[in-house]
């Protein structure tokens, strides 16, 4: 096969990747159809609701009769088209109702909805492109298989049936199902067979996984949209007269509109991460100069915790590592700042290297609320939280020590957590170590 043959999508990988976005689109779209519908019908009912007429009490409720109504009409004016919901009375009273002025308090939800859906778009792309990384091996080979398929085997048409065979087992896998596997019955294809099945069976676990996180994603999202959505709706009620109204709603806007910030610089982060693109400038690094930093860092910007440095590493003896400083000074912060989270008041942070059996570490304790078992198997997956960790004072995305450990791995480094609930918590991160170069 030429160069323009590989680069050519095979049916299977366009049957999946057409499938999954006609999916996601028409998703988006019949929610999208399925709210306005019900934007309109609370709108009518709102209208004939407002209208005067003969009144009925119904349950201690005054309403007007709907035989009161004569009919219902739509009209236009000005020289645009501005929609007008007009009904008649029967006693010959109009009532109008200019749909562009009262549904106009709608459009800041519409912009809301409609950057939400925009950010689950880009999070499904992050998906698609690890499936599409796994799919690679299982492309090529169906690529070859169409290619050997079309080529004539006048000179043995056994070995021709035998990959048509093949290529229509794969074809006929459905992308959605679960269960679905290669197979064809043939004895001789059966190796052939396994490795399809193990690489499709690899392919759905990460998309499990990419699906979770998109999931995770949005509903972490929701929660600061909402609050958007709710200062917006106030803003655009009381805010123009009510100058009190009109500052708290900013300052939330403003808060809110960070905490996005961040946690979507926080997902980019992973999503480079796991499809390669973090790039890691790796020098000599001496661990005692980078926690002395980091320490000092911390008394400066946080004064409501007393926090100690101890290095116990040997000055004629010094050891180094090779890493990269920015990300593991980025990766002691974040212990830090969850070691600050979770600890009271006045409580002591202790920050230690040590060099040992030819790694050096640094070591993160606190005295704070601690973790019990079931959460310390859990806590590098993207957005955990325990349940004392989910409540309005510490806040967080959840994200924090997964971004941590993610910078340990691409370090070749070790985490170790020792934790215990209501004495606190110590991560130990080690890396190897290396000699100074002369």
């Amino acid at each position: 096969m030429n160069r323009t043959d590989n680069r050519r999508m095979s049916s299977i990988a366009r049957q999946i990747n057409l499938s999954f976005w006609v999916k996601r689109l028409g998703a988006i779209i019949t929610m999208d159809i399925i709210i306005v519908g019900l934007i309109f019908a609370t709108y009518f009912v709102w209208c004939e609701k407002s209208v005067g007429g003969d009144v009925v009490l119904e349950n201690g409720i005054e309403v007007t009769t709907s035989e009161d109504i004569r009919s219902r009409h739509f009209e236009s004016e000005g020289s645009q088209f501005e929609a007008v919901y007009v009904i008649e009375m029967n006693d010959g009273e109009e009532y109008r109702f200019y749909m562009y002025e009262d549904l106009e308090i709608v459009i800041p939800a519409a912009i809301v909805l409609g950057v939400f859906q925009f950010l689950h778009l880009i999070f499904s792309a992050f998906g698609t492109s690890g499936i599409r990384r796994k799919l690679k091996p299982l492309n090529e080979l169906a690529k070859r298989a169409e290619y050997m398929s079309n080529m004539a085997f006048d000179y043995n048409q056994y070995n021709a049936a035998k990959f048509e065979q093949l290529e229509h087992a794969i074809e006929n896998i459905s992308p959605d199902s679960p269960d679905a596997v290669v197979s064809t019955g043939d004895s001789e294809l059966a190796s052939i067979e396994i490795a399809l099945n193990n690489l499709l069976k690899h392919m759905r676990e990460s998309q499990l996984q990419q699906a979770r996180f998109v999931s995770d994603a949005s509903h972490e999202l929701r929660t600061p949209i909402a609050v958007i959505q709710g200062y917006v709706n106030m803003l655009d009620r009381w805010g123009k007269e009510d100058e009190s109204v009109l500052n708290e709603s900013i300052e939330a806007l403003k808060s809110e509109s960070e905490h996005m910030k961040e946690l979507v610089e926080q997902l980019l982060f992973l999503a480079r991460g796991d499809s390669g693109r973090n790039h890691l400038n790796k020098v000599e690094i001496d661990m005692s100069e980078i926690m002395r930093e980091v320490w000092e860092e911390a008394t400066m910007i946080d004064e409501k915790h007393r926090y100690e440095l101890v290095d116990n590493t040997d000055a004629t003896a010094k050891q180094y590592f090779i890493g990269d400083v920015a990300m593991i000074k980025q990766s002691a912060r974040i212990f830090l700042q969850n070691a600050a989270k979770y600890s009271p008041e006045d409580s002591t942070i202790t920050i230690k290297v040590q060099q040992r059996d030819g790694r050096i570490s640094y070591i993160i304790q606190d005295e704070g609320i601690g973790m019990n078992e079931a959460d310390l198997s859990h806590i590098f997956e993207r957005f955990y939280r325990s349940d004392k960790a989910r409540n309005g004072e510490t806040g967080g995305s959840g994200l924090g020590l997964s971004i941590a450990k993610w910078i340990v791995d691409a370090h070749d480094g070790v985490i170790d957590v020792l934790s215990r609930t209501d004495l606190g918590t110590r991560f130990t991160v080690s890396f190897d170590a290396v000699s100074k170069a002369e």
